[in-house]
């Protein structure tokens, strides 16, 4: 993950056309126009080796006759020359290029991949970025750069659309030139050979001129990074998706159920949820989603009152609501006696409140007042019908003078193209959202109430994880090992049965059988009712072959069963290897609920979490949802909740409510086993049987793989437990040192408050006197792919008492440190352990240098990060703080062993770890979550 070198794609001090032309209507002729045209201050230069001036402005021949080196080069030339000018631009300087011209392995041609690659590795000594090949171009009105051949110029603005179709960009540039919007940003990445959605949302994460994010992704590279990305940008700012290709015929896997049902789209949407995005479906729709976020309302909950003058519009805002938008809210008696004395009495008396054909803007208003006074809905909308014998442009006017700069969550919709044009101009321009249909208002209110969700998922501390049994990982890996080295694949079931125990899902005693004689031995020592499976690794799906029976009440019926199994199946599958059967006592709950737990992978997004109905008609219902591991118990409760079968499992007429925590801790030890476990390839549960008792694995099936094929990464990467660590300070003090977890945030909090204010000021820079939720979140719920935070805790102790964070640049070049013990803790020698862990960590992470920012007052730690081999650097005069600096031992030429630092001999214990120690995180992305600076709230 990289943003090197992209301010010479927006803001370049020069830009050169390579390719130029006058040749009307041509491409080369186009981006010379554009160009010119953009309002760009810099020089424009084109190169053309047959061209003496282009648009009457000299041309030069060659990159070589260029007068000065370019900091972006636009290239439109022929594919076979590109390589050749991408080596030459970077020899001269050129830090980035965006390469207009198609033919590099469209279709995945080889040729045309190897020309692709080959250009890849002309630029990469230089450290040159490259948007394309084969795309429209990039846009930056701020900056005045139109390098691009689109037919319209953008107006600056605070969106920025990132597209891979050029076709996509046009025609969304057309449309909202057309409608006023305005852009910061617009980039057309084509094949995304090297700049992709990742970087764009690294850039645009942190340009104060792009206040949303539009995309149109037809695939994601870099799943990864583009999920660490992507949530960096969504906890800053609204990130909107349209994602094409929408269907079921995604990726399959045929020995899983999991894998058949999760589908492309179905990841994508997962993915897309866990950043903190809201999708769309449309570009309309899209647009619509911005310009209703951008008009600051928002809200907290899914319900909705519709109040309206005509009951027909207001049904059909209904049926638009109930196709899971959200919900109608429903108006307490108090609310409904309120507007009984207000309204007619031929009102609707309920929601939609139907106030009448004749309303006049005092009618809308009383409804209005009193809507708002009830708090019985998180948003309002209001719609009006034009008709004969009312003023819709007065009721407008009345009801935004009443809403006047009140930032409430109200909607508006005045309907008709004459009647109601000048009332939502008046809109407009008071900056309320309107919308032209109830449809389009209603959707407009899901998309508020969905970014909340995200948003909020995204912020929200989970509940405690429940600790993995220590030996968990070495039982399931040794039921792998002797799976494969059998030459084996597939586990039998007592071998899946066993596996899920070792990380503590329920499961049903079970034991293999070779034929009737021993089945009907084990079952009178398993109990009965018992129940006999069909065992062999050929057959999946041991219902369709007959290879199951139940409720078998003696041995002589196991016996018999057993002996029938074994023939028929022999006989209807003759390829298949029949091992004999597995034998389990019958699970009797009546009213229990059938589900299926899952584990597939996708090509993109490496491993998937399946939850949904289970039973033998899983792919009929299709009632799943699809997660990203790892899984915590919010996210986990996200994924039921998202089920249909979600609402039966909360209980209804006799039926009582399951144990919804033993579901959720199920899809939790299922995200561990996946995090451990990565010779996994798949694995069903089918059915687990849910009730008020519990859950019970009845069925399980899972394959493996040996380690030399390893699978595509988590793409987020999980708590990374193997580096916590027993520390022993320079006093003989013990602790443990560990990683820090969302769900440390109130121990953190407690840390703080137990800290001298004179302590919590240097630390963050700030006289912070209130840690709110939104604070410690940014502390605590980390990206451990691009940063990390350490915390100190007495042996066998919950409470924090020191913490060290690192946050790396995208490049993951450069990262700022933040160091602090609790005051009580001054001079224990804990915070120099910190700072040690954290260069440890720093070197693991290939980080070239660590940086941070010290007040000067704060002699403690200027003295340890002297001590430890950092240069302090003064900042602007007059500056009340200083930058320190260190460059890493792994790349530095000063011989700083700064990864293994080490107290010097004969100092002083004290003089290093005064809670002093600390250091302003100043540098790092603005409200990413470790920057305590940004994020603090002083009172």
């Amino acid at each position: 993950m990289s943003i090197r070198n992209l301010d010479a794609l927006f803001t370049p001090s020069s830009i050169a056309l390579i390719g130029a032309s006058n040749r009307p209507d041509s491409v080369g002729a186009v981006l010379a126009k554009n160009l010119y045209e953009g309002g760009f201050a810099g020089p424009v230069m084109t190169v053309n080796p047959h061209e003496t001036a282009i648009r009457s402005t000299l041309n030069y021949r060659s990159v070589a006759e260029l007068p000065i080196a370019p900091d972006l080069a636009v290239i439109c030339t022929p594919p076979n020359t590109v390589v050749e000018l991408v080596s030459e631009l970077g020899e001269r300087g050129c830090r980035a290029a965006v390469v207009i011209t198609a033919g590099f392995g469209e279709g995945n041609h080889a040729e045309g991949q190897a020309l692709k690659q080959a250009v890849l590795d002309a630029a990469r000594p230089h450290q040159m970025r490259i948007i394309g090949p084969n795309c429209l171009g990039i846009m930056a009105p701020h900056a005045g750069i139109n390098a691009s051949f689109a037919h319209v110029a953008p107006t600056p603005g605070n969106l920025a659309f990132v597209t891979q179709s050029g076709a996509v960009a046009t025609s969304v540039l057309d449309w909202a030139v057309n409608r006023g919007i305005g852009f910061s940003h617009m980039s057309s990445l084509g094949a995304m050979s090297d700049v992709d959605f990742g970087d764009m949302l690294y850039y645009l994460a942190l340009d104060p001129h792009t206040h949303a994010i539009l995309l149109y992704v037809e695939a994601v590279s870099e799943a990864r990074k583009f999920l660490s990305a992507a949530r960096m940008a969504s906890r800053n700012k609204p990130v909107v998706v349209v994602k094409a290709g929408r269907s079921d015929d995604g990726a399959r896997a045929a020995l899983s159920h999991t894998g058949a049902m999760a589908g492309a789209d179905a990841v994508y949407d997962a993915a897309f949820r866990r950043a903190g995005m809201l999708r769309v479906k449309t570009l309309d729709e899209l647009f619509q989603a911005v310009g209703t976020l951008a008009s600051g309302v928002r809200v907290k909950g899914d319900r909705l009152a519709v109040l309206t003058n005509g009951g027909g519009i207001g049904v059909l805002a209904v049926d638009e609501l109930a196709e899971g938008n959200g919900r109608l809210a429903e108006l307490s008696p108090e609310t409904l006696a309120h507007l009984d004395t207000r309204l007619p009495a031929t009102w609707s008396h309920g929601n939609p409140v139907d106030i009448l054909g004749d309303a006049t803007g005092e009618r809308y208003v009383v409804a209005l007042e009193a809507l708002i006074e009830a708090d019985d809905a998180d948003a309002i909308l209001i719609i009006n019908c034009p008709t004969a014998v009312a003023d819709s442009f007065g009721a407008a006017q009345t009801v935004i003078n009443t809403l006047h700069t009140r930032h409430l969550p109200v909607l508006s919709c005045w309907l008709g193209e004459a009647a109601g044009a000048e009332a939502r101009r008046l809109f407009a321009d008071r900056r309320l959202p309107f919308y032209d249909t109830p449809e389009q208002a209603v959707q407009a209110f899901g998309h508020l109430w969905q970014y909340h969700r995200n948003h909020e998922l995204l912020m929200e501390t989970p509940p405690a994880v429940t600790d993995l049994p220590e030996d968990a990982p070495a039982k399931a890996n040794a039921i792998i090992d002797a799976v494969l080295n059998e030459g084996r694949d597939v586990l039998t079931e007592p071998e899946a049965s066993a596996l899920l125990a070792a990380f503590g899902v329920p499961v049903v005693p079970a034991r293999q059988a070779r034929d009737g004689e021993e089945a009907a031995r084990l079952a009178a020592e398993l109990g009965f009712p018992a129940v006999v499976k069909i065992l062999s690794k050929d057959i999946s799906h041991k219902s369709d072959v007959g290879g199951v029976k139940i409720d078998l009440t003696s041995s002589e019926a196991v016996s018999r069963a057993t002996e029938d199994m074994l023939a028929r199946v022999r006989q209807s599958s003759p390829e298949a290897r029949i091992e004999g059967v597995n034998v389990q006592p019958m699970i009797s709950r009546p009213g229990a609920f059938e589900l299926i737990l899952g584990v597939a992978e996708d090509p993109i997004f490496g491993p998937v979490i399946l939850f949904g109905q289970g039973g033998t008609g899983v792919e009929v219902i299709g009632d799943r949802v699809i997660g990203l591991p790892p899984l915590n118990p919010l996210l986990a409760r996200e994924m039921i909740e998202r089920t249909r079968v979600s609402r039966l499992l909360k209980g209804y007429r006799d039926r009582p409510a399951v144990d919804s925590e033993a579901i959720v801790l199920a899809l939790v030890k299922l995200s561990q086993l996946v995090a451990c476990l990565p010779r996994v390839v798949s694995l069903d549960i089918n059915p687990l049987l849910a009730d008020a008792g519990g859950v019970i694995a009845l069925d399980a099936r899972v394959v493996v793989r040996d380690a030399s094929k390893p699978r595509a990464p988590m793409t987020i990467r999980p708590y990374p437990r193997e580096l916590a660590q027993d520390i022993v300070t320079q006093s003989g003090q013990h602790y443990r040192l560990r990683p820090i977890r969302p769900e440390d945030e109130d121990a953190l909090v407690e840390m703080l408050r137990r800290s001298d204010r004179s302590d919590i000021r240097l630390r963050f820079f700030a006289a912070i006197k209130r840690f709110d939720h939104a604070f410690a979140a940014r502390l605590t719920q980390l990206d451990y792919e691009r940063e990390m935070a350490f915390v100190a805790q007495p042996q066998n102790a919950d409470s924090i008492l020191g913490a060290v964070h690192l946050i790396a640049e995208p490049n993951q070049e450069r990262a700022e440190f933040a160091v602090m013990v609790r005051s009580d803790m001054k001079q224990s020698g804990l915070g120099y352990c910190l700072m040690q862990a954290m260069l440890d960590h720093a070197q693991r992470m290939g980080i070239t240098w660590v940086e941070g920012e010290v007040m000067l007052e704060n002699d403690a730690m200027r003295r340890m990060a002297r001590e430890l081999g950092f240069k302090e650097q003064e900042l602007e005069r007059g500056a009340d703080s200083v930058a320190i600096s260190l460059k890493l031992d792994h790349a530095a030429d000063d011989g700083t062993d700064a990864g293994k630092a080490a107290a010097p001999e004969g100092s002083n214990d004290g003089s290093k770890n005064d809670s002093k120690n600390d250091s302003k995180n100043s540098g790092s992305a603005p409200g990413s979550a470790t920057t305590p600076a940004e994020s603090a709230k002083p009172d």
